[in-house]
């Protein structure tokens, strides 16, 4: 008998019988203690699905048909019918929801423990006394995997790493003790290992307390992992379904089929081989960033933090490098000390050779040099939403750089804009259009196209891709690739996935805690990694099939908390090369 029946949902905007519905007759059940995924692009109706069950729709959607039967107290209740105050009473304490982005479901203003003690408080039928509500927290707080329960019980969530954020929203969704949880998008935004980490937890969690899940997605790599079912939308419909193994294993709809191929994987066995070459169109070294640490007023000062240490790269032009590494490693802070939107440390070199045949040194230059060689290198920043301001229409977006360089007459660099939006793949006829019109990756497309237009040789990439659906950023990275051809452009790529940078690195630099631990050519880091923060990188990139289905556990035993790895190797002194364990039973080669 099933948990949740799910009946010809249907779901509008706008007023009833004049707007066309964006989920229409989806049907899906979830049986006690399984775990469904909901999968599809941005767009296809999962995330609305999931709300609709939550009762937690924007004002403007209407549930215009449909039942969601779910199993409470011993008899079946419609969720989609019950008042406002019945669904106050189900909701936290028997469906509850892990939201996408953890920092906006967590208040800046309120402790992490002050957060979950209130939904146990409103939800959970909390005991009378504070102390139990303490202990009880406390508990959720050690069973999600918090390192220490107590700091975290007086932590605010900015005061945590990415990880440990998403570990309290689970802990929010958890302290009722609910049957049946929907995770919408919980590891969309984190690092490759984090993620293994959060899946083994929602996994372990899960299993433990025979939960149901209702896992909303577009990755297949994290669906081969975790679920029982799969349930493909597109354009807010069903068009396949049915268990995990049979829709990834032999996918029967072409949009399935093309959400697996889009998905992307590390190369098992790389035959391209980097050509080293003489014309360097920038040549790093001693390159280093340390900031100051928190000035306390009854305590002792911070001490200072070393963001980058001592990094060295070369690169080729018309090549790209790729710097990878989880969130904290220093990839970005390299990127803007690269573009000098933050100053080095004293006695760093970072040159660049222009067209011209004229080399600078970036970290010496002022004034008008600097703003010429930011003629010269652009940069594509991570978020395509945060990215262009929603004030400004698309034309104004891609010229006000023309503008302020002083580019071309007024009609010059509207032409130029039209020809760069045509260049990325949409329609000049839309300049007059403002971002909100956009989806995220036509919004990226649009942010390449503002890089692009001061004809740069140099376009650094800062995670340009992570908040993509697969197949957008499969068009992404392949518009990238055909620029750099075309325009013959260098490319510094910033990602935290190293199966996102394989078809398009000639280099690969793996940076850890400030330091780069392993670097080498694109066929040599993924056939051969030395390292085992590299080795758990790749062992922690999920793949769309069922038969590369991760370890969870031991790729999270290997990934280990943000601060448990050691020192690079080389670095210190009672570090020597030899065999690394990363994970019970599982050793890798350490560099030496």
């Amino acid at each position: 008998m099933p948990l949740l029946s799910v009946e010809d949902l249907a779901i509008s905007f706008g007023p009833s019988g004049v707007a066309a519905p964006v989920v229409d007759g989806v049907s899906f059940s979830v049986e006690p203690g399984e775990v469904l995924a909901l999968v599809g692009e941005s767009g296809s109706g999962k995330t609305l699905t999931g709300k609709s069950l939550m009762r937690l729709l924007p004002r403007a959607a209407k549930i215009t048909r449909g039942r969601a039967n779910f199993e409470y107290g011993g008899k079946k209740i419609d969720l989609l019918a019950l008042s406002d105050r019945q669904m106050r009473r189900v909701r936290g304490s028997k469906v509850s929801m892990i939201f996408q982005e953890p920092m906006s479901a967590l208040s800046p203003l309120h402790t992490v423990g002050s957060q979950v003690a209130e939904v146990l408080r409103t939800h959970g039928g909390a005991p009378e006394d504070e102390n139990s509500v303490y202990d009880a927290v406390l508990s959720i707080f050690g069973e999600v995997g918090f390192p220490s329960p107590e700091r975290a019980w007086s932590a605010y969530p900015f005061e945590l790493s990415g990880g440990l954020r998403q570990r309290a929203v689970i802990a929010m969704a958890m302290v009722a003790r609910p049957a049946l949880i929907i995770a919408d998008e919980p590891t969309t935004a984190l690092d490759v290992t984090t993620q293994a980490m959060v899946l083994d937890l929602l996994n372990r969690l899960q299993r433990s307390h025979r939960m149901s899940v209702i896992m909303i997605t577009h990755d297949l790599g994290v669906v081969a992992n975790m679920a029982d079912k799969v349930v493909v939308l597109r354009k807010g419909r069903v068009v396949e379904s049915g268990p995990a193994s049979e829709v990834l294993g032999a996918p029967g709809h072409g949009y399935t089929k093309a959400l697996i191929e889009a998905a992307p994987k590390i190369p098992h066995n790389m035959t391209c081989h980097e050509v080293p070459g003489t014309d360097a169109i920038l040549r790093v070294s001693a390159l280093s960033k340390t900031y100051p640490g928190r000035r306390r007023t009854f305590k002792s000062d911070d001490p200072p933090v070393k963001a980058v240490a001592d990094f060295n790269m070369v690169l080729e032009r018309g090549k790209t490098v790729a710097v990878v590494g989880e969130s904290g490693s220093g990839k970005s802070t390299v990127a803007k000390l690269v573009l000098r939107a933050e100053r080095p440390d004293p006695g760093a070199v970072m040159q660049f050779c222009g067209g011209d045949g004229d080399t600078q040194d970036i970290a010496a230059l002022k004034g008008n040099d600097l703003t010429k060689f930011r003629r010269a290198a652009q940069m594509v920043f991570q978020d395509p939403y945060a990215a262009l301001s929603p004030r400004m229409s698309i034309q104004d977006i891609l010229t006000e750089p023309m503008k302020i360089h002083d580019v071309g007459s007024r009609s010059e660099r509207r032409d130029r804009a039209a020809y760069l939006m045509g260049r990325v793949g949409l329609s000049g006829d839309h300049l007059a259009r403002f971002p909100f019109a956009f989806s995220g990756g036509q919004r990226q497309r649009i942010a390449i196209a503002r890089a692009l237009a001061l004809q740069p040789e140099l376009l650094v990439c800062d995670e340009p891709t992570s908040a993509l659906d697969v197949s957008v950023q499969k068009e992404v990275l392949e518009l990238l690739a055909e620029l750099r051809e075309e325009m013959g452009l260098s490319y510094l790529f910033i990602s935290h996935d190293l199966a996102v940078v394989a078809k398009l690195a000639d280099r690969v630099m793996v940076m850890r805690r400030g330091r780069v631990v392993e670097e080498g050519a694109a066929d040599s880091v993924f056939n051969d990694p030395r390292h085992p923060y590299t080795q758990a990188l790749i062992a922690a990139s999920p793949e769309p099939d069922m038969e590369h289905q991760l370890d969870l556990r031991a790729v999270a035993a290997g990934a280990g908390e943000p601060n448990s790895w050691p020192e690079p190797f080389g670095y210190r002194g009672d570090a020597a090369p030899g065999l690394v364990e990363v994970a019970p039973g599982h050793k890798v080669r350490a560099m030496a």
